[in-house]
């Protein structure tokens, strides 16, 4: 089967193409990344489109789509949400849901608990610690970046590299943004039943409110 996976609720506008068979170890056929913080709504259909036509596939071809479901700024998640769910509808392949944090966390390969820690823009950070790359022990959050700091523990992701004072940053904190590779080697193991941070429904993890509001009814003006 093939697996395209995506993500944009970073900087980066990310696209994989995986190869997997029951009982086979799983292969990539083709990547691209870009990072870019403010045209993911330009870059995600083009980069899609490149890395099928470097891997001979086409979108007929594909099983499943796994897309980053964030938390990430509303405008960016929304990219890949949108571009997910009209891929699975056209095509009637099922869409699975995979945590930023986690993928960012699953390329980490670490054995050893850590924090992830992702710009959420308001000097803030989304974040969540780990046990190990694939164990997550608690949910996302958003918040000051003093709420995700841990003594003793190393922290990974855009937010270490933002924050390192605050945040005791010691040794390389890369990966600093997630991959497409990641997000399709988490959803394909959970998929054949390995071990790993839980799939998730394609809906976003927003965790606050998006900058954008619709006006409130109109005050009433009495007459002086």
């Amino acid at each position: 089967m093939l697996v395209l996976a995506f993500d944009t609720a970073t900087a980066a506008v990310t696209v994989a193409l995986y190869e997997w068979a029951p009982g086979e170890a799983i292969r990539m056929r083709a990547c691209m990344e870009t990072v870019d913080r403010r045209r993911h709504a330009e870059l995600l259909a083009p980069s899609i489109a490149a890395v099928l036509a470097e891997a001979g596939a086409a979108s007929a071809d594909l099983s499943a789509v796994a897309v980053g479901v964030g938390p990430g700024p509303y405008t960016g998640l929304r990219v890949g949400l949108v571009t997910a769910y009209a891929l699975g509808d056209t095509l009637r392949v099922p869409v699975h849901g995979v945590c930023t944090l986690d993928a960012i966390a699953w390329a980490s390969g670490r054995e050893e608990p850590f924090v992830v820690a992702t710009d959420a823009r308001r000097k803030e950070v989304y974040w969540a610690r780990y046990e190990s790359a694939r164990v997550r022990v608690t949910e996302p959050a958003v918040g000051p970046p003093a709420d995700a700091a841990a003594p003793g523990l190393p922290v990974i992701g855009e937010g270490a590299d933002l924050y390192p004072e605050v945040l005791h940053v010691a040794g390389d904190p890369a990966p600093l943004l997630p991959s497409a590779t990641a997000v399709a080697e988490l959803a394909v193991t959970r998929l054949s039943g390995g071990a790993g941070p839980p799939l998730l429904p394609p809906e976003p993890l927003y965790l606050r409110r998006p900058d954008a509001r619709e006006p409130g009814p109109r005050k009433k003006v009495t007459p002086a």
